[in-house]
């Protein structure tokens, strides 16, 4: 018997059949790599390390191995596999490194920004079913980068979250909020992801974007990205995130009255992104 037969045997008692085929499909697979890469030991230790230093790297507030997995289009292809695309659905795209459960509660029109830098953007839309009918009272987790490129969770001596909300839609199932305009900004470079991108002579850049999570009774949770049409980086993400549905106008204003009826008086940006949930 055959080293990697073997070993795919050592998985027969397992008593969940589903850990059996991953890990029988896992083995051969990873077998057949080495087989066909055929690396010195020196290079299996240095992946090992790697791996290693990925994982000393991820805690609470940094996640190196969702990095790691959108970096080589794991997360994407996950996706695709789980939320495929029927055409009347919101697209899904990645998670990303830094989602943080129970951000802040925001209204209606708050402005979810607490303070961090960047121009003002009002954005707003509905979140509706496949089949057209609103959806009251849906919880929209959203989070994004200040126009530094910088999320709140990478500063280290700041105390309380911006640029994230946790809101809900109203009884017509409309949002709206106030924020700052999203910017393009670097995927964390500094750890082992980073000298991966380096090493593959691959850019750290991600186009401008706001994240969404979006939930409702009997609706399957939506995670997903609003991307400015004119950002550069569209057509080289780092994550391979950019889904083209989910590009959209940002435009600029004078100051004046917004939306809501505010009177702004530097220049703004405006944008509106309406969500369809599929059903569960």
């Amino acid at each position: 018997m055959s080293l990697v037969e073997q070993v795919v045997a050592s998985f027969a008692g397992a008593k969940d059949p589903r850990l059996r085929e991953i890990a029988e499909s896992l083995v051969r697979h990873l077998h057949a790599f080495l087989a066909d890469v055929r690396p010195t030991e020196g290079e299996w230790a240095a992946a090992v390390d790697f791996l290693t230093r990925t994982g000393r790297l991820s805690d609470e507030k940094r996640q190196e191995f969702v990095l790691l997995s959108d970096v080589l289009g794991a997360s994407m292809a996950v996706i695709g596999l789980n939320h495929p695309a029927d055409g009347v659905a919101t697209e899904s795209t990645v998670l990303g490194p830094f989602f943080v459960e129970d951000a802040p509660e925001y209204a209606m029109g708050d402005d979810i920004s607490a303070g961090a830098p960047g121009t003002p953007c009002h954005l707003r839309g509905t979140v509706h079913s496949a089949a057209g009918a609103p959806l009251p009272g849906a919880l929209l987790e959203i989070w994004q980068s200040d126009e530094d490129g910088r999320y709140d969770v990478q500063y280290p001596d700041l105390e309380t979250m911006r640029g994230r909300a946790r809101l809900h839609a109203d009884a017509e199932g409309r949002y709206a909020f106030w924020t700052v305009h999203p910017e393009p900004y670097p995927i964390p470079a500094d750890g082992p992801v980073g000298e991966l991108l380096a090493a593959a002579g691959r850019g750290p850049m991600r186009p401008a974007h706001v994240h969404f999570k979006v939930s409702a009774p009997g609706h399957r949770t939506l995670i997903t990205h609003v991307f400015p049409a004119d950002s550069p980086h569209l057509d080289s993400d780092a994550v391979f995130g950019v889904q083209r549905s989910l590009i959209i106008d940002f435009p600029r204003h004078e100051p004046g009255p917004a939306p809501d009826g505010r009177e702004v008086d530097t220049p703004f940006h405006t944008a509106e992104f309406d969500i369809v949930l599929a059903a569960e």
